[in-house]
């Protein structure tokens, strides 16, 4: 895992530009703790930073080597996880390796198959290479959208980044957001448009998508993306195939040159993870690491609600023992986990989930202490359908996006007035994404919403939840690994019918009986339970101080945007909040912390608003 960067300009000499292109490159250094390195020439620069994972001695970049076109460079961010198998195949049709960094073996796959070379991986990546002869550019960015890859092409430069900062430290980007950028930020947030880079001009490779760049151009393309085909399965095959295809996916991303582990939360995805790891470790005669959070006194202050009925200790516990793990729990407190927030926002270079976020980057940053590589359960619920609003009928069919299904509590925070067309802008997103949804002549009503609803979800939930998993252990060089997103599970899914999916009438049905002979009964018929957070009033009251800060403070960003009463009855009437910001787990206290969070990003990153 790596941050890259690199610049094209038809105005300026590269080799001129050493201090900004330095400070580029600094502005990666936590996505790549261990190495750096540079191309320069006249008309580009290539940037990278290293988290050695695999080969550490023979995967070094900016990579390359002659070949029949002139010379190739290439920087890349990521983990081909099939790499074993392609490199096997160019052996066979006459190419050397040196060493077997996937880095490599990469490199020799875009020499033979040119732009083809995308549809043989599978792994999480985003990767470009440079032409010299040429002067062209190939982008591609992973089937699931798992690693960031954002961009800038306007008057002649044309510049790519992991990440959004480094994009701003060229000067050829500014932080300017506009009327659609402010839209994202207050009535789409903390979700943004696929595609979307928030601030003006910057746009984002979207998944399973790559781009040639050539004289000023940029010309995209969709490798992949999920399309309706007849599932042919019976009940018993699914299953089967099911288990196949996860412990399949889990096994390739077992493999590490430096120390692994994974995340384990007593729930129904974390805990397939880790079992069918701690199965492989037992074989190789190792024992699995694995890592949970929780909070200070989360215990004394946890209430049991719909959306979480029990907290997850106890099933920490029984799966540990059912496993054999060593085991280490990590436990946050609540002043550290609300300044994590502003962390979380120099992070995603955006704000987001609160202390969602926040969380993740202190628990990362624990792993880290020990451990360079981890997996994690992301992306099941989407997939499988887990969240409650694939089960609740009024919000399945509700023409709105399910996690967000009223945007009375946003326009309510916010000035008469402003952003008249806030509500437009989300139903038209909602409505584009419904209109991508690939479907069958055979399709029954019910058939059709679920891949509706499947588009809505891995095209905007689980973005988000994506980019900060990414963002937020990258902050701490943690490369985070998340088996259900390999692109055949994806695919597999889409197709399969909701009474497979939903099997025995419970959310993710379908994984719990394919993996019922694996786990405790306990575990593998626990009712979902989300990621755990807060229960503390101490965060509550943290947040209620900032955000009155805010409210008060005449040199905020904000001043003229908020409305102090709609954010006062937040404040007074943490409860009475009818619909959600987005999803169950953005509740009074973390809209009042998003609000400080989207403070802290307008003064931190300068922003203007045109």
């Amino acid at each position: 895992m790596c941050g890259i960067a690199g610049w094209y300009s038809a105005n300026e000499k590269m080799t001129s530009k050493t201090e900004v292109l330095e400070e580029m490159s600094r502005r990666l250094c936590r996505r790549g703790p261990d190495e750096h390195g540079m191309y320069v020439d006249e008309n580009a620069a290539l940037i990278h930073r290293r988290l050695s994972v695999i080969d550490p001695e023979h995967g070094k970049q900016p990579f390359s080597a002659k070949s029949g076109s002139g010379e190739i460079i290439l920087v890349y961010n990521g983990e081909i996880y099939n790499a074993a198998a392609i490199r096997e195949e160019l052996i066979s049709r006459g190419y050397e390796f040196v060493g077997h960094s996937d880095t490599e073996v990469l490199y020799n796959a875009y020499l033979h198959w040119g732009e083809g070379c995308v549809e043989k991986l599978n792994g999480i990546f985003a990767f470009v290479f440079y032409n010299i002869k040429e002067r062209s550019m190939f982008l591609a960015r992973d089937p699931i959208g798992v690693k960031p890859l954002f961009y800038y092409n306007k008057n002649g430069e044309f510049l790519f980044a992991s990440e959004i900062k480094v994009l701003l430290a060229s000067h050829c980007v500014e932080p300017i957001i506009d009327e659609t950028g402010l839209m994202e930020i207050f009535f789409v947030g903390p979700g943004k448009t696929p595609g979307s880079g928030v601030f003006k001009d910057v746009e984002e490779l979207l998944p399973g998508e790559c781009a040639c760049y050539k004289n000023g151009r940029l010309t995209k393309r969709r490798y992949f993306k999920v399309t309706a085909v007849p599932h042919e399965h019976d009940r018993k095959q699914t299953i089967e195939y099911v288990k196949y295809l996860l412990t399949d996916s889990i096994k390739r991303q077992l493999v590490s040159d430096v120390p692994l582990c994974t995340f384990l939360s007593g729930g129904l995805d974390s805990s397939v993870i880790s079992a069918v790891a701690a199965e492989e470790y037992r074989k190789r005669g190792a024992q699995l690491n694995t890592y949970s959070v929780n909070y200070t006194d989360n215990a004394k202050y946890f209430r049991s609600s719909k959306f979480q009925p029990n907290s997850d200790e106890e099933f920490i516990d029984i799966m540990v023992k059912h496993i054999g793990s060593r085991h280490e729990k990590v436990v946050l407190d609540n002043r550290s986990l609300f300044s994590a927030n502003f962390d979380a926002v120099e992070a995603r270079d955006l704000p987001g989930m609160a202390d969602v976020d926040g969380s993740m980057l202190l628990f990362c940053r624990e792993v880290k202490k020990n451990f360079t590589v981890a997996l994690s359960g992301e992306c099941a619920d989407e997939l499988f359908g887990g969240y409650p609003w694939y089960h609740d009928r009024d919000i399945l069919f509700s023409e709105c996006f399910p996690w967000s299904h009223s945007q009375e509590i946003r326009r309510s925070v916010l000035k008469s007035g402003f952003l008249p067309k806030g509500e437009e802008y989300v139903h038209s997103r909602y409505e584009e994404t419904v209109r991508s949804a690939d479907t069958l002549p055979s399709d029954s009503p019910l058939q059709k919403r679920m891949r509706e609803m499947f588009m809505l979800n891995i095209n905007w939930f689980m973005q988000t939840l994506l980019d900060r998993k990414d963002r937020c252990s990258m902050y701490s060089g943690l490369e985070v690994r998340v088996p259900f997103c390999d692109h055949r599970i994806v695919q597999y899914a889409y197709n399969m019918p909701w009474e497979l999916k939903s099997l025995d009438g419970r959310e993710k049905g379908i994984v719990r009986q394919a993996f019922s002979d694996t786990l405790p009964e306990t575990i593998a018929w626990r009712k979902k339970s989300p990621y755990p957070k807060t229960h503390n009033p101490e965060y509550m009251a943290l947040c209620v101080r900032s955000a009155k800060n805010i409210m008060n403070d005449v040199t905020s960003p904000l001043y003229d945007i908020i409305d102090r009463g709609g954010i006062q009855k937040i404040i007074d009437d943490p409860d009475g909040i009818s619909s959600p910001w987005y999803g169950q787990l953005m509740k009074a206290p973390q809209i009042l912390a998003y609000i400080a969070q989207v403070d802290y990003w307008m003064r931190k990153y300068n922003v203007r608003i045109e």
